[in-house]
């Protein structure tokens, strides 16, 4: 009988690095943000829609503006319970379950939106430029070890700021997508969320008969079978970065990427379309 698959270990990341990346996120992303903003068409952009059902350009920024402010409300609380907290959940876990929450957060981001329906652009920018200056100054001081809660569990303020990380990071992607507007991101930023989701591909179907490249930052092996050692794997699929990150959240499906070359897929077991997305 061959051994069950093993599930790959949590990774771990410098919270100095991951400081420093969420800092270049936010910062690209309010850059962009406000350019739409300050534009002649602005009003028109701001109601533009989505490829996320409903959302308008201007309940995606209301969205953004919420996942910095999350931070901040819950080291708020942390400092107003005495009750010690012990993180019980990895970085994995809360990406897994991320999908669990799309309806609260969809109806907080919609009452979100209404506040702001009749109001200039420039408010809506202001709203996301203050959501960053309210997470640089909740984060500044406070150790990364520090634990607070989370809709799924506790986790150390380390790993909560990679989670804002994916927030920053996708749906910057989105902003780019439903405007035509380039949106740079973070080196370091994108390569932390490519691997996290990659590592969330290899908890969600462990093995090692396929093996998922995504050149330059991440290498993981997935899915039950006979486990590759040496030489070229017989099973391989290979993308960039900003398309991994589409394939697994949904953005982008299997079919369309292998049609339109955005990802390879070589050998028997290399489709991985049912493992997909991982969330959404």
């Amino acid at each position: 009988m061959s051994p069950a698959p093993r599930t790959p270990r949590p990774r771990r990341y410098d919270p100095a690095k991951v400081r420093a990346a969420l800092d270049g996120q936010v910062r690209v992303v309010c850059e962009a943000v406000d350019a739409l903003c300050a534009a002649p068409d602005a009003p028109a952009v701001l109601d533009a829609p989505t490829r996320l059902g409903e959302w308008t350009v201007r309940d995606l920024v209301v969205h953004l503006a919420g996942a910095l402010e999350l931070l901040p409300r819950r080291l708020a609380e942390a400092a107003a319970d005495a009750t010690p907290q012990h993180a019980g959940i990895t970085l994995i876990d809360y990406v897994s379950n991320l999908s669990s929450r799309a309806g609260e957060v969809a109806r907080a981001t919609s009452a979100g939106a209404a506040a702001l329906a009749s109001a200039q652009p420039s408010a809506v920018a202001g709203r996301l430029r203050e959501a960053a200056r309210k997470l640089a100054d909740a984060v500044g001081g406070t150790s990364p070890e520090t634990v607070v809660r989370t809709s799924f569990g506790a986790m150390t303020v380390a790993d909560f700021l990679v989670t804002r990380l994916v927030e920053t990071v996708v749906h910057a992607d989105d902003l780019a997508h439903a405007t035509g507007t380039a949106v740079r991101h973070d080196r370091q930023a994108l390569a932390a969320v490519t691997r996290l989701l990659a590592d969330t591909l290899a908890a969600k179907a462990p093995g090692g008969s396929v093996e998922v490249r995504i050149p330059p930052f991440a290498v993981v092996q997935c899915v039950a079978g006979p486990r590759h050692t040496r030489g070229t794997p017989p099973n391989v699929v290979e993308t960039d970065p900003l398309t991994w990150i589409r394939l697994a959240t949904g953005r982008l499906s299997w079919d369309v990427a292998l049609e339109d070359a955005a990802v390879s897929a070589s050998g028997e077991r290399a489709d991985i379309s049912d493992q997909l997305p991982l969330l959404s």
